[in-house]
C-alpha cells in the first residue's frame, strides 16, 4: 500500500506516475495525489490480484469527498478531482484507514 503526494500538472502524467509504481510492485495498491492550481487530484491503481477484494473506483470515491470533489472508475485503476487541494494531504492519510475497512 502506497499513498502519496506528488507532482503532476495535469490527470494523465498522475496515472503515467501511478501506473509506474503498479509495475514495480507485485501486488498492492497505489495511491497518487496532486495540486495543480486550484485543484487536487487523485488517482488509484489497484493490482489485478487485489481487484475482487479493493475495488480502485469505490477507493477513489472516499478519498475525493475529503477534496470536496468525486471520481470513479474502473476495478482496477480510477481518477478523480477535487476543489480543495488544501485537504490533500489529509485524504492521502485516510486511505489507509478507509482501505483498512474494506
Amino acid at each position: 500500500m502506497l499513498a502519496q503526494k506528488v507532482t503532476a500538472d495535469n490527470p494523465a502524467s498522475l496515472r503515467d506516475a501511478a501506473d509506474k509504481f503498479r509495475d514495480k510492485i507485485a501486488s498492492g495498491i497505489v495511491v497518487l495525489g496532486s495540486a495543480a492550481g486550484d485543484k487536487a487530484m487523485i488517482t488509484v491503481v489497484v493490482t489485478k490480484d487485489l481487484t475482487k477484494q479493493y475495488h480502485a473506483g469505490n477507493i477513489v470515491k472516499q478519498v475525493a469527498a475529503i477534496v470536496g470533489g468525486g471520481g470513479g472508475g474502473r476495478p482496477d485503476m480510477a481518477q478523480a478531482g477535487g476543489s480543495k487541494p488544501e485537504k490533500l494531504d489529509e485524504a492521502l492519510d485516510a486511505v489507509y484507514k478507509i482501505v483498512e475497512n474494506m
